[in-house]
């Protein structure tokens, strides 16, 4: 397992951004495909994006395409959700997950690392 660390999370207005970065403890991620997902206040945890071990593959679920914005820089083992446009909707605690494998996935259950989460809170 690799240690994550998300950070970047806060409070911000509707319409507003947010960029959060995910941080790891392992000298590469270049072995692992990488997640965001999402826990909304009294909901399931959701898939929200996910990148494959060289950036080239991304998957989104629909209501973030064009807004939000996953990317990697492996250089720095360090993971990106750049979120633009931001809506009530979007106010969950934003989780960092990793897999062992090249490709991405929307299963939670198939990342084996977890960050501890950041908030964050859309106002209107």
């Amino acid at each position: 397992q690799v240690q994550l660390v998300e950070s970047g999370g806060g409070l911000v207005q509707v319409g507003g951004s947010l960029n959060l970065s995910c941080t790891t403890s392992t000298r590469t991620i270049s072995n692992y495909a990488m997640g965001w997902f999402r826990r909304a206040p009294g909901k399931e945890r959701d898939f929200v994006a996910a990148i494959s071990w060289n950036g080239a593959s991304t998957d989104y679920i629909d209501s973030v395409k064009g807004p939000f914005t996953i990317s990697r820089d492996n250089a720095k083992t360090t993971v990106y959700l750049q979120m633009n446009s931001l809506t009530p909707e979007d106010t969950a605690v934003y989780y960092c997950a990793a897999r062992v494998t090249w490709y991405t996935s929307r299963e939670g259950y198939e990342y084996t690392s977890w960050g501890p989460g950041t908030p964050v809170t859309v106002s209107s």
